[in-house]
């Protein structure tokens, strides 16, 4: 059956609009500086500046016994790509730069040492963390105590100790194998990379036409409330899924984060969390006419809760009970879960459709707001 004259009138007005947003976006560099410059750099960021893993930790050694056993555990924390080890005979040679932050522990090993050790008694050593960075003494200790552990090990094992336990545990990590942190957190750097495109992109885009007077020329044609909005959305969706397929790319061959999933599933899932995102930024700008208000409105709605509230850095587990169950309203929280999972374990199909599915309520529940709100008026 032929197309009605109507829907031909229709689909002629919602192609002239796609035409003059696809437009607009080449002739505004902003816009394409948002949606490719930006992403690099926050990869860039994601990639090389930002990093949950302990390395080269500035370590003061004392050695106040200079045994060969002592000598021993020195050598093996000195050779420790954990640790970066400063020797000294007295402790108070490091109270200065623990003050100053130039070292984050001390680790004594007493006099009375290799008296342990002979005796075949466990020598205790003493670890001091600097505890104004909470989370960094409690990462020293645990790794001290890790490399302490595995030098006791080796000694029996030289020695033919029979001390040596039955059984000994040899732990092993799945889907990350060497706990690299970046594996996690560039896959949920591409929600943070969408969630700017998505939201700040839109809403600046729509408060910019209010502000130059051009939205008034488009409600007084004839178009409908959803030409317009999906006139607006559709270059936009295309411009963002260019942004992810290069940030995917980046990820993958220049990061070597591991992609064990789906890259049809990933477009999918993509394509769900970007249309909530637009949606989002749409809503925004049926509030906000004035860009600064829609940056600044974009910002603490969609961006600072991705960042905080979604598990991308910060376990939500962890979180008090009212911050937990308002996590559940942010949509990045179902797409961080779901890239690290296509990206580290694979098509997870019990965690990724669950997540899809609360990304597609709550994107519909922006356009069908929107919608409503949205009026072929000035006021």
């Amino acid at each position: 059956m032929p197309d009605s004259p109507k829907q031909k009138s229709n689909f002629r007005r919602l192609k002239a609009l796609i035409l003059k947003e696809t437009l607009q976006i080449i002739r505004d560099p902003s816009s394409l500086l948002i949606s490719f410059v930006l992403p690099l750099i926050l990869m860039f960021l994601y990639g090389y500046g930002l990093s949950l893993d302990l390395n080269h930790l500035r370590l003061g050694l004392v050695l106040e016994d200079t045994s060969p056993e002592a000598q021993s555990f020195a050598q093996s924390l000195r050779d420790s790509k954990y640790f970066d080890t400063h020797i000294a005979r007295d402790r108070r040679e490091f109270e200065d730069a623990m003050i100053r932050g130039n070292i984050r522990a001390i680790v004594v090993v007493p006099s009375y040492f290799s008296e342990f050790k002979l005796r075949n008694n466990r020598a205790p050593i003493q670890i001091l963390s600097d505890g104004s960075e909470p989370n960094t003494a409690a990462f020293a200790q645990n790794y001290i105590q890790g490399a302490y552990a595995n030098w006791l090990q080796q000694e029996n094992i030289s020695d033919r100790s029979t001390n040596i336990p039955l059984v000994i545990a040899e732990p092993r990590f799945w889907y990350n194998e060497q706990l690299e942190s970046r594996y996690f957190i560039i896959p949920g750097s591409l929600a943070m990379v969408m969630t700017l495109i998505g939201t700040l992109l839109t809403a600046l885009v729509v408060s910019r036409e209010w502000e130059r007077g051009t939205m008034e020329s488009l409600l007084a044609t004839p178009i409908t409330i959803g030409e317009l909005l999906f006139g607006k959305l559709i270059p936009y969706f295309t411009l963002g899924m260019m942004a992810m397929t290069m940030c995917v790319v980046i990820a993958v061959f220049f990061y070597d984060v591991p992609f064990r999933g789906s890259y049809f599933v990933l477009f999918i899932v993509s394509s769900v969390y970007l249309c909530t995102a637009l949606g989002l930024g749409l809503a925004i700008s049926t509030v906000a006419r004035n860009q600064f208000v829609a940056a600044q409105a974009a910002m603490v709605a969609s961006f600072l809760p991705s960042f905080i509230l979604s598990g991308f850095i910060f376990e939500i587990a962890s979180m008090p009970l009212p911050i937990r169950l308002f996590t559940y309203l942010i949509p990045a929280r179902y797409f961080v879960t779901c890239l690290q999972t296509l990206f580290l374990v694979g098509n997870i199909w019990t965690l990724i459709i669950p997540n899809t599915l609360a990304m597609l309520a709550i994107g519909a529940f922006l356009f069908i707001n929107t919608i409503y709100r949205t009026h072929k008026r000035l006021d």
